[in-house]
């Protein structure tokens, strides 16, 4: 954004650090900004009620709002103005509530200019944007408490260009809520691309991440721009993000803290404006305890965080799921609509379902098309699912790997040999996951998976 671009935008810098603001306010300036200070909500509000200013930036606690009674009323009379949240005493609770108001970021004290120049770009458009498009979030199917607090807040964080990463379990639907999200944002007009950081091979990640330049490397014969410029003014949703290697990480946290990065060889860096979406099923909060994951990346990318619930925690939503999938079903292969007996709503109500709303498409999607009747009954559906042993203890709420725990000596036996040999494996690779898949002619993707299940992370294979 150039200062000819930013002359025409007005900014209301509310902050009660006298040095602090004056210095931020004259940097603003510098950078072609029009800017108002004020220093105390209340001076903040009569400014806003006199002149019209296209984003907001205030300080968090400061007299005036140390209730948060400034962004509730900026919120309430200024709905479409952009806010830019300023700390130097962070806390969930009250992080969790300037969501809540929409703002769309939150930064932390000291900040690089160049940090918030970024968020200012990326939140200015958003003045100008169409309202955001609420039916989006109708892809997310059910009515339970957990999946309305899920929505009500994902649509919150959509106004937002804050990052966000999405948490849960294989199979719960991350990637549905993270497209819901970008389509019900004021980016909703720019790409969205998406990016399995764990069926790429490592060698071809930041390639295709970052680009590379003419002779970069062998084969590299013209310039070629990376995904994350496909998705420039747009969103980049990262799933898996866990797998995302240490030496990718560093370069990843540049992107998000100043929009700039360089392609394989170049040495003229490439700007971008990207809303980052991140998804993984792993602990990342422990992984950075583990030296797994850089913990300053991990901070970028959960400025909001998000935890789709699995399946057998909202059990009351499994029948609105499961007919919906038979909808689609019958739509796609021009057939009547097949129906659920009362039994088998039983029998899918009492499973543990560890592989979530995917096992339950894939059980569908089965019975219709195996079942003669147009109802399905108990005995239609896998015999994993009647059994009593696949029954889930209502008050359950381990995750999937335990609730997929082998459950006799012989399964126990060969998980141990699995193990065996992918350690051996990886051992033998160093850490390289689409070499070690490559040996054992599965594909990367696959062995992922069985490495999930075993407990086994790359990261303790690799050499410093």
């Amino acid at each position: 954004m150039t200062s000819t671009e930013t002359a025409r935008w007005h900014i209301l810098l509310v902050d009660d650090e006298p040095l602090f603001g004056k210095t931020m306010a004259t940097l603003l300036k510098q950078n072609g900004f029009e800017v108002t200070l004020c220093e105390t909500g209340d001076a903040g509000l009569a400014q806003l009620a006199q002149q019209h200013f296209h984003l907001v930036i205030a300080d968090l606690n400061m007299p005036g709002n140390m209730e948060l009674e400034f962004l509730i009323a900026t919120r309430a009379k200024y709905p479409n103005t952009p806010l830019i949240v300023l700390t130097g005493r962070p806390t969930l609770p009250s992080a969790i509530e300037s969501v809540r108001l929409g703002i769309h970021d939150y930064l932390l004290k000291p900040i690089e200019l160049q940090d918030l120049l970024h968020s200012i770009e990326r939140a200015l458009p958003v003045a100008s944007s169409s309202p955001v498009e609420h039916a989006a979030f109708d892809s997310i199917l059910g009515k339970s408490d957990a999946i309305q607090a899920l929505k009500e807040l994902a649509l919150r964080v959509a106004c937002s260009n804050a990052n966000v990463l999405i948490t849960g379990e294989s199979g719960t639907g991350k990637e549905i809520l993270a497209r819901a999200i970008h389509v019900s944002s004021p980016r909703a007009a720019a790409p969205l691309v998406t990016i399995d950081c764990s069926a790429i091979p490592e060698n071809l990640l930041e390639s295709m991440l970052f680009g590379h330049v003419k002779g970069a490397f062998t084969g590299a014969t013209h310039d070629r721009s990376g995904l994350l410029v496909s998705a420039d003014k747009g969103t980049v949703f990262l799933d898996e993000i866990g797998e995302l290697p240490l030496s990718l990480q560093a370069k990843l946290l540049r992107v998000i803290q100043f929009g700039t990065f360089l392609p394989i060889g170049g040495n003229v860096e490439v700007k971008v404006n990207v809303r980052v979406l991140s998804a993984t099923n792993r602990q990342l909060s422990e992984e950075t305890l583990r030296g797994r994951f850089r913990q300053d990346l991990y901070y970028r990318l959960a400025v909001l965080e998000l935890t789709v619930p699995p399946l057998r925690q909202r059990v009351a939503d499994i029948p609105i799921i499961a007919n919906s999938i038979l909808q689609r079903i019958a739509e796609r292969d021009c057939l009547s609509v097949k129906k659920l007996s009362d039994g088998a709503l039983a029998a899918l109500q009492t499973y543990h379902w560890p592989g979530n709303v995917r096992e339950l498409n894939n059980v569908m999607e089965r019975c219709a098309c195996l079942s003669a009747s147009a109802v399905i009954a108990a005995s239609d559906l896998p015999h994993e699912i009647t059994t009593p042993s696949s029954v889930a203890n209502p008050l359950d709420t381990s995750t999937s790997s335990n609730a997929n725990a082998p459950s006799t000596t012989r399964e126990k036996r060969m998980e141990a040999v699995d193990r065996e040999y992918i350690d051996e494996l990886l051992r033998r690779h160093k850490g390289n996951v689409s070499r070690a898949a490559h040996e054992a002619r599965l594909t990367r993707q696959g062995l992922h998976k069985a490495m999930i299940r075993l407990g086994l992370n790359a990261q303790d294979y690799r050499q410093p």
